[in-house]
């Protein structure tokens, strides 16, 4: 992807919002993209299933800073079309995409809330860090997307999972107060999409940035309505965009003040 090609109107935003490092921003989209896997395995184990891989043909290089199961690899092996894979040994997962549920910090026993699940990325984190125990209710309110979810749920082996198919206000009306931690990594304009998927790129305009502002902010004040007292809320987005970030929580922090 060049210059050239994306949206004038996302540029000249991210122009005024990075003066300094705009020309290594815009650089940055003739570099390939990082590939990762999750490792669906036990805190601890990592070592012996990345030589179970390695006996595979499918060698991790370094490991992701944020998140201990999680790995970087060549997009040259084939990981997606892995037995392994198959059978739910492994998730392929960017791995900027795995900070969000490891910040979340799920411990065992807790009750859980995904509630933009899918495809089901972070799910699987969670669940693995809640070591088969607790509960955790993963949530996706578009069914084509809810069955791929599901699917997924049930390769990676989770048991203690189950997968919802509501809007978030449905939800907030048979859960309230109920969970402990709740994660919405919220639909968005996807900006941070555009090298892996240039036609991310096609579709964006200010009009479908401000659409998903209204929506992120209503599924925040149903995510509130579930959340228990003393309990996490973790906010994540794949967007620059700062109506869908630091606009929103600052707006969240001030309408909400009972969270910090």
């Amino acid at each position: 992807m060049t210059q050239t090609t994306l949206p004038n109107d996302f540029l000249l935003r991210m122009k005024a919002l990075l003066p300094d490092a705009f020309d290594a921003f815009c650089k940055s989209y003739e570099s390939p993209a990082f590939h990762g896997v999750f490792l669906n395995a036990p805190a601890g184990s990592g070592d012996a299933s990345l030589e179970l891989l390695a006996k595979s043909n499918l060698t991790c290089e370094d490991q992701v800073p944020w998140e201990q199961n999680g790995y970087y690899y060549h997009e040259a092996l084939p990981f997606g079309k892995h037995i392994l894979h198959e059978g739910g040994f492994y998730y392929i997962q960017e791995p900027s995409a795995m900070a969000p549920a490891n910040l979340l910090d799920p411990r065992p026993g807790e009750r859980i809330l995904d509630l933009c699940a899918s495809p089901g990325g972070k799910t699987t984190q969670i669940g693995v860090k809640l070591q088969g125990r607790g509960l955790l209710v993963s949530n996706e309110i578009h069914p084509q997307r809810a069955a791929v979810l599901s699917e997924n749920v049930e390769r990676m082996g989770l048991s203690n999972v189950v997968v919802t198919n509501a809007a978030p206000d449905a939800l907030s009306a048979r859960f309230p107060l109920f969970f402990d931690r709740i994660l919405v990594d919220a639909p968005c304009s996807g900006e941070g999409m555009f090298r892996k998927n240039p036609e991310a790129a096609l579709q964006w305009s200010m009009e479908n940035v401000q659409l998903c502002r209204d929506r992120q902010e209503m599924i925040l004040s149903h995510a509130d309505l579930m959340l228990s007292p003393g309990g996490y809320l973790a906010y994540s987005t794949c967007t620059f965009s700062g109506e869908e970030n630091e606009e929103m929580i600052l707006r969240f922090l001030n309408t909400h003040p009972q969270y910090e």
